[in-house]
């Protein structure tokens, strides 16, 4: 693959550009190439531009088009706290193009890091109307600056586009079924016609009325039957973090769930989807959920699934304390506590599936928990 390395100088003068230096010779296949977006001055470039405020990239070619990479060291306006980025068609008004891209924090061997890679399958129609595509949120700017990504203040941002070429076939031509979920996933990125504002944790999140009620009846309660004021208004939701919010916006507009999510935000997902009865969510994290236990989680999923009524994840948690080893492990982790106080119930429970058949080896346990 090709790369481009973008030195990213910033200045006080309203048309900043980043420049372009191709530093690998192009591969025959013209149609997908990667670049490298260089920001030197990584600190400087955060002061000089405000909330929104973006710089361009001199235009490259993928696929016989040329296109532009815009970046927002502060985020653009619905995201302060992030950085954003965005492929655009260059000109705007080219002709319409369908392509793939992702975009990658590179550590310092020039390595994707997959905490910080935003990528979808999916291919984007670049348009008159839509000639942007990318992230609001690529990444936390404080997150960035805590971590070891940003070496001698420079921020090192990988590129690669893939030019899909159409194929004029009848087959191919036809509408897939993942065609909705694709497009509802545009529609998710783009903010396009948003009605309803969320503000989460501190972030705020734009969505569509229409596809969350769709989705879910306690957003059609809630959306639809009780009416909030205006599409203008500031929906609040307690008692949820922001990714937790963003992950579940994800699934009600896609279908799909991140793979890179781990066991202790599949627990949060799962309260979330059983709190705006989104069944199917709560199938796929409950599953999760019953095949990743272990000492460490099993007092949280246990609590969890008591509260919630997740009567699988219930018996699966019982069945693992079922061995004396496990039960003394999950008493000396940081959720028994909880469980102990908030769930006393589902103790006396496990106690007496235990009680009749291991008493002698499990009394001393048996009297602790009591």
């Amino acid at each position: 693959m090709p790369k481009l390395v973008f030195h990213l100088a910033p200045r006080m003068a309203e048309h900043c550009k980043i420049s372009v230096a191709m530093v690998a010779e192009p591969e025959e296949r013209p149609y997908a190439r990667s670049y490298v977006l260089k920001v030197d001055g990584y600190s400087r470039t955060k002061a000089l531009l405000k909330n929104g405020e973006y710089l361009t990239s001199e235009p490259f070619s993928v696929g016989g088009h040329d296109w532009v990479v815009t970046y927002y060291p502060n985020g653009s306006k619905i995201r302060p706290d992030d950085i954003s980025i965005f492929l655009r068609l260059h000109p705007a008004g080219a002709k319409d193009v369908k392509a793939k891209f992702t975009f990658s924090l590179l550590d310092e061997n020039g390595e994707p890091v997959p905490s910080y890679t935003r990528a979808h399958d999916d291919i984007h129609t670049f348009s008159r109307k839509a000639p942007n595509w990318g992230y609001h949120n690529l990444m936390k700017k404080a997150k960035l600056e805590r971590s070891e990504h940003l070496r001698n203040d420079c921020l090192t941002i990988g590129c690669h586009v893939t030019v899909v070429k159409e194929i004029l076939d009848e087959e191919e031509t036809r509408a897939s079924p993942n065609d909705l979920h694709r497009q509802l996933s545009d529609l998710l990125e783009s903010k396009d016609a948003a009605d309803l504002t969320f503000q989460v944790g501190g972030e705020i999140f734009l969505a569509h009325r229409c596809v969350l009620a769709t989705r879910s009846s306690v957003f059609k309660a809630e959306l639809l039957d009780r009416m909030v004021e205006s599409s203008g208004s500031l929906i609040e939701i307690q008692d949820m973090e922001p990714d937790v919010f963003e992950a579940l916006l994800h699934f009600i507009y896609t279908g799909k769930v991140s793979p890179m999510i781990d066991v202790v935000m599949a627990s949060h997902l799962l309260v979330a989807a059983d709190r705006y009865n989104i069944s199917r969510l709560k199938q796929i994290r409950e599953e999760k959920l019953c095949s990743h236990i272990d000492s460490d989680v099993v007092a949280t999923s246990l609590a969890i699934a008591e509260q919630h009524g997740f009567h699988r994840l219930k018996e699966a948690c019982l069945r693992f304390l079922a061995s004396p080893s496990n039960l003394e492990a999950m008493m000396a982790s940081n959720g028994y506590r909880h469980l102990k106080s908030s769930c006393p119930s589902v103790l006396k429970e496990l106690i007496a599936r235990i009680l009749p058949t291991k008493w002698n080896l499990e009394k001393d346990i048996i009297m602790t928990i009591y």
